[in-house]
């Protein structure tokens, strides 16, 4: 065990002992700040200074949130069993039984809370529910189309322009699906910060002007370059969409068909257009007859600077239209969510932020209730959330501006860490942080800083310094976080590496290094070494390391690699589909934790369609697809005859008579028929297993390339559907449909390849991985850019406005400031591969390019880590725990081109620390040693499996084994069938005919009062109305008393004026009857029990529960009331309601071990 103490231990004493003063922890990644939370928690139950109910503790998830609640649980019991003082005793004793009247919650779970207390004064429904993210995007898909229908019949400027626009994006980074599409995330885009409320900026702009002289410059333009002497000249090449665009206008121009709208997009499209921006000048002087290249060029770029400048106009322009047409949209969308009654995670904060603003006394309850709060991961807090905990913790409800707010000393406790804040698409503000900090601390908030981090290795610890120290300067423009050098805990694990440089096996395109060439390669190269770590390497790798538990090491399994991800998708297609294959065809047991390659595989695919085809007869297509696909397997040639004799392949359209060799089609189609009959008569798991188990699927699955993988995929799809209806879903087209909006919303299980809990390697986003750790992390995917080309939104404090790019049109504020809001993307960047880098506990694997570096790609910030000084590239010693390696850290180069002097040699190369780190090794692994080609495997087919000359006592035992399980599957279903409790009401009790005989004398001893009166209302509302009061209303209830219950309760029964005051008539008298007095006087003694829920288990062992209306004790004897109305007992017969009553005075005499009667008040 290592005893050292930390260097910090200093700021740790401060955070368990400070309790009297606010403070601000810097907390860097695996320093144990959950640890330290914890024990001043702890320590602020112990001494008395809150009681647990007074307790805020804000996470960012809510699996943070219910890990957080286990450990403070575990660590009240350690430290109640360590402590010997009475008063702490008893404190932590309090604090353990009323644990979960905790506040522990993300704060969109505490806001939730806030607003259940005083929704009035919130101006919500008192029973709002919360829209989960595919609730909310339900219902404003609901408030967009009614919006969009509207908007339709006479669309205004901004809409109709929109509408207009290509959705091809030169920049990749824009996925529309269609104009409709990309207005409609537009508007999400807004609603999601719609609590910014400045106007936006439009800017004179005569579209219909500029647009005319910019048409005028591609016609001049195009009639100079159709000059060529060559149609094979490579400026004339490029610029054939400037000519086509010319002549498409010019046409329209002739036929008084002008389409400015269509003009303007069709201008756009050519600013955009790849060709024409990276047009070739070609070398000959002379263009055409008497025309110089130099002339046709200097045309082309002032056309290219004019339709620059057209475009940024008409963007700013159409930004701002849109900004203030789409707000119908918004407020469509806030008035379905208000009729549903229901608020989404934006609402949560906004709601509750405004109810601690405009309401002194809610602001000062909740401040005098909550003495402590306690907030983890401040750096994605957003400014709303800043607003609601500062508001809390102020030491004056008078204040509403949370700027001024002073907080009360002990009151505030804040962790965090700038250099993990990669959440700005969710709101997160790393300049909210730094502001409230900064404020804090003028107040007199002290600071912490939590750098000895118990997580990784020293040489990971160094490496990560050296690579991130230089670029997180603390610089203020691009809001980046300033660098606080890890400090080491742990002692290395000697005799094998900690960092590795896995070079791409072929970075090269034809001649150079190329983007598209890393991404074909690395794939394998990663799948090839995470193999040979898995069966080859014997490393081995530590169990999680705290200060107080000493490392485990255990050899490296599957578990124990996690491979993280910038993107998951590229230009619409699955950035994880290679790694996944190269996995696969190596026999690795791999985890895909979310991502669209799930549902893109093959038999994913065929299984969504032909539950398509069995939700959607009507849809041929996906009838087509199923019979085709996989799960039938016709070929072309059946399926045209078969269209040919009967003209359709609708399921309930099947021929009688079908000839014997189409047969097959036939039953095929009567087998969708079939499922789509029952599809609503049993569960949804059961209609694809039937389907699965009809058409032998599984054998099919299991006998293609990677089979094993194919088979667990296709189940799983059976295990989605249960999880469906397990979650509320209650018809098989809502599932099918919730296939469809994952498949293209590119979402998928937490599992989708292996069972959950399966021990394969981990593949996720960075931000998936954040809060996590891993003893192994391989970056992958090298070429996802560091940060966008282009801003996606700008904030302005001080307008209270958020610039957004809507679609992909800038707004004006956002363009001036573009160059600021992509080098804060950028620095960003920068922190996301920090977070990624620090989740490795043992083993950190960054791959590179060994010929040189590649710059401009998400692992781009380690290369100075890795990367030797370029004199000692080829100084590399053995490695340790490696296999022997060659010379050349490249695979292969174009003409087998041998290794320079810049190549990096694979092997031990020694790195200069950061500061006063030492320094550290990297190895840079040879991608000669490993097996880099593999093909897919063959599923889990093997010759022992396909022979036929297979013997026939093979064939009987495996029959008979067969034989054996199906005997005890049907004992088990027959034995899961038959309740083990049979479980009956009292009612049901009384009124069957072969209950327990009761006898005529027992049944006689039961008292029948009448408490009716005169003339009054009957029927079954009536009756609920005075159960209902009698239910409720105190026995020492006066009339007035009486007449309010009976006029709330009346409206919620919906009952006329005439039946309240009857209802109230009627309970006055049963208060004022003797046997009521009686147990008055017993409830003044606490001998009297009312609506209580009892049951008694019968000698049959049947369990029958029922609620008793009133018991009270008197002289060591129950007596049990229960009330029925007269007409319930002219219905059912006056012995049922007796038996029911004896069954209520057994069941308490059996419960006290006093004796019990009944009694029958007739209402």
């Amino acid at each position: 065990m290592n005893t050292q103490t930390p260097i910090d231990n200093a700021d740790r004493l401060l955070i368990r002992d400070a309790l009297d003063d606010t403070v601000i922890v810097e907390a860097a990644a695996g320093t144990g700040k959950t640890t330290e939370l914890v024990r001043r928690i702890l320590n602020v139950l112990a001494t008395g200074r809150a009681r647990i109910e007074q307790v805020v503790a804000v996470t960012f998830t809510e699996k943070a949130a219910g890990e957080l609640k286990l450990r403070i649980r575990k660590e009240l019991e350690s430290l109640r069993q360590r402590s010997d003082a009475a008063a702490v005793h008893e404190r932590l004793t309090d604090a353990i039984g009323r644990l979960e009247e905790a506040h522990v919650s993300t704060i969109h779970g505490f806001c939730a809370d806030l607003l259940r207390e005083r929704p009035v004064e919130a101006r919500i429904d008192p029973l709002f529910g919360v829209l989960a993210e595919a609730g909310a995007e339900r219902i404003f898909g609901e408030a967009f189309h009614a919006w969009l229908h509207g908007q339709l019949e006479d669309p205004p400027e901004g809409v109709r322009r929109a509408l207009r626009r290509s959705v091809w994006s030169r920049d990749g980074r824009d996925r529309d699906d269609g104009p409709v599409e990309r207005l409609r995330r537009a508007a999400r885009e807004l609603a999601e910060w719609r609590d910014f409320t400045g106007p936006w900026r439009r800017d004179p702009f005569d579209r219909d002007g500029e647009l005319g002289r910019v048409i005028a410059r591609v016609h001049e333009v195009a009639s100079i370059c159709s000059t060529a002497a060559s149609t094979h000249d490579p400026l004339y090449l490029d610029l054939t969409p400037v000519r086509e665009v010319s002549h498409h206008i010019e046409i329209a121009a002739r036929l008084d068909a002008p389409d400015r709208d269509g003009w303007e997009a069709r201008v756009i499209d050519l600013a955009q257009d790849r060709n024409v921006r990276r047009a070739r000048r070609g070398r000959e002087r002379t263009y055409g007859p008497g025309v110089p290249r130099e002339t046709v060029w200097t045309a082309y770029e002032t056309l290219m600077t004019e339709l620059d400048r057209f475009q940024r106009a008409a963007d700013c322009d159409l930004a701002a239209l849109l900004h203030e047409e789409l707000q119908g949209m918004v407020s469509e969308y806030e008035r379905l969510k208000q009729r549903a009654g229901t608020l989404d995670f934006v609402d949560l904060l906004l709601r509750a932020r405004d109810l601690l603003v405009e309401h002194a006394r809610v602001r000062q309850a909740f401040q005098s209730r909550f003495t402590h709060i306690f907030v983890d991961e401040f750096q994605d807090t957003d400014p709303l959330q800043a607003e609601i905990l500062l508001l809390l913790a102020a030491d004056t409800a008078a204040e509403r501006d949370w700027r001024r707010v002073t907080p009360i000393p002990g009151k505030l406790f804040i962790v965090g860490d700038p250099k993990q804040a990669i959440y700005r698409f969710r709101r997160a503000d790393v300049e909210t942080y730094r502001e409230v900090c900064e404020l804090l601390e003028a107040r007199g908030a002290r600071r912490a800083f939590l750098q000895t981090s118990f997580r990784a290795t020293p040489t990971i610890q160094r490496a990560v310094n050296a690579a991130f120290a230089p670029l997180m300067t603390g610089d203020r423009a691009t809001v980046q976080a300033q660098y606080v050098a890890l400090s080491s805990y742990r002692q290395e694990n000697v005799g094998q590496p900690a960092v590795i440089a896995l070079p791409v096996p072929e970075p090269y395109g034809q001649r150079r290094m190329a983007g598209y060439a890393i991404e074909k390669s690395l794939p394998a190269g990663i799948g090839a070494f995470v193999h040979w770590l898995l069966r080859e390497s014997g490393w081995t790798v530590t169990e999680r390391t705290t200060p107080d538990d000493a490392p485990q090491l255990m050899r490296v399994e599957a578990r124990h690699v996690c491979i993280l991800f910038r993107r998951f998708l590229h230009f619409g297609e699955d950035v994880t589909r290679a790694y996944v294959e190269a996995l696969e065809s190596r026999g690795v047991p791999h985890l895909l934790v979310g991502g669209k390659s799930f549902h893109d595989r093959e038999e994913v695919e065929t299984l969504r369609a032909a539950l398509s085809a069995i939700e959607w007869p009507d849809d041929e297509l996906s009838v087509f697809a199923t019979i085709r696909g996989a799960l039938f397997a016709f070929d072309d040639e059946t399926l045209l005859d078969y269209w040919h004799r009967y003209r359709s392949f609708h399921p309930f359209r099947v021929p009688a008579e079908v000839v014997p060799e189409l047969g097959p089609v036939a039953d095929a189609l009567r087998l969708l028929r079939g499922l789509h009959s029952g599809r609503n008569h049993r569960p949804v798991a059961d209609t694809v297993t039937r389907l699965l188990n009809a058409t032998r699927a599984h054998v099919g699955f299991v006998l293609r390339q990677a089979g094993e993988q194919a088979l667990a995929n296709v189940l799983h799809v059976a295990e989605l559907a249960r999880r469906y209806e397990m979650s509320g879903g209650i018809s098989f087209r809502g599932f099918v449909e919730e296939l469809r909006e994952q498949a293209d919303g590119g979402q998928a299980a937490e599992a989708p390849i292996l069972e959950e809990g399966s021990d394969g390697v981990r593949l996720m986003t960075v931000h998936k991985a954040k809060g996590l750790e891993f003893p192994v992390v391989v970056l992958a995917d090298m070429t996802a850019k560091l940060r966008s080309e282009r801003a996606d939104r700008l904030i302005d404090r001080a307008r209270h406005a958020c610039y957004l790019r809507l679609g992909r049109w800038t707004p004006s504020e956002l363009a001036l400031n573009e160059p600021l809001e992509i080098a804060r993307d950028e620095a960003e960047g920068v922190r996301v591969a920090y977070v990624a880098a620090t989740r490795a506990r043992d083993l950190l694997v960054v791959p590179a390019v060994g010929d040189a570096v590649w710059d401009g790609g998400w692992t781009g910030p380690m290369n100075d880590a890795i990367y030797p000084v370029a004199n000692a590239r080829q100084a590399a010693a053995a490695a340790p725990g490696c296999p022997p390696f060659k010379k050349d850290s490249v695979w292969k180069r174009p003409d087998n081109d041998p290794a320079s002097a810049d190549t990096v040699r694979p092997g031990l190369h020694s790195c200069p620390g950061q500061g006063s780190d030492g320094a550290y090794s990297v190895t840079w692994w040879d991608p000669w040693a490993l097996n880099l080609d593999v093909e897919l495997s063959i599923g889990i087919r093997r010759e022992s499996l396909i022979m036929k000359d297979v013997p026939a006592s093979v064939v009987s035992e495996g029959l008979r084994e067969y034989e054996k399980w199906r005997t005890l599957r049907e004992q088990a279903i027959a034995r899961g069938s038959t309740p083990s409790l049979l479980v009956r009401t009292a009612t049901e009790w009384a009124a069957s005919e072969g209950g327990p005989e009761v006898s005529a004398d027992v049944l006689q001893r039961v008292l029948v009062l009448d408490a009716r009166g005169p003339e009054r209302p009957g029927g079954m509302r009536f009756g609920e109305l005075v159960h209902a009061i009698l239910a409720a209303v105190p026995l020492q209830a006066d009339r007035a008393a009486i007449d309010a219950l009976a006029e709330t309760q009346g409206r919620i029964l919906a009952a006329p004026p005439d039946e309240r005051a009857a209802a109230g008539d009627t309970v006055e008298r049963i208060l004022a009857h003797e046997v009521v007095a009686r147990a008055r006087h017993a409830d003044q003694r606490g001998a009297c029990r009312r609506e209580t829920p009892v049951t008694l288990t019968l000698p049959d062992g049947a369990l029958i529960e029922g609620i008793v209306d009133l018991a009270f004790e008197e002289d060591g004897a129950w007596t049990v009331v229960d009330y029925k109305t007269d007409r319930e007992m002219a219905a059912a017969g006056e012995d049922r309601y007796r038996r029911q009553v004896v069954f209520y005075a057994s069941a308490i005499a059996a419960a006290t071990g006093q004796p019990a009667a009944g009694v029958l008040v007739r209402v």
